[in-house]
C-alpha cells in the first residue's frame, strides 16, 4: 500500500500517537500543492509519521480520513487564522516497535 511520509517534532508525534491530536498541517506552498495532488492521484490512504531523520527513528502509520483546506487549531501547532492543508487522521495502524495492528 502506498503511504505519505511526514516527519514530525516529538511533541506533535507523541500527541498524534496518543490520539490527542487528530489532524496534521502543511502549508499551502507550490511544493505541498503538487504533493497533495500526487497523493490524491495515487489513492494514498495512509501516512507514515517519523520522529526525526535517524535510521532507527520511531515511526507509526495512521489512516488518512481526508484532506481539507482550512484554518488549523493553534493548540495543535497552526498559526491563528492561517489556512493549511489539513490532514484528518483516522486510526493508528502500526508502529515501528511492535509492528502490530492496534
Amino acid at each position: 500500500m502506498k503511504t505519505m511520509h511526514l516527519n514530525l517534532h516529538k511533541k506533535w508525534f507523541d500527541m498524534i500517537l496518543s490520539g490527542e491530536k487528530k489532524e496534521e498541517y502543511r502549508e499551502l506552498t507550490d511544493y505541498w500543492k503538487t504533493r497533495m495532488k500526487n497523493i490524491k492521484k495515487a489513492g494514498v490512504k495512509t501516512v507514515t509519521f517519523s520522529n526525526g531523520y535517524a535510521k532507527d527513528r520511531d515511526q507509526f502509520v495512521a489512516e488518512i480520513n481526508y484532506i481539507a483546506i482550512r484554518t488549523g487549531l493553534p493548540v495543535w501547532g497552526a498559526e491563528k487564522d492561517k489556512v493549511y492543508f489539513v490532514i484528518h487522521l483516522g486510526k493508528i495502524l502500526t508502529d515501528k516497535i511492535s509492528n502490530t495492528i492496534r
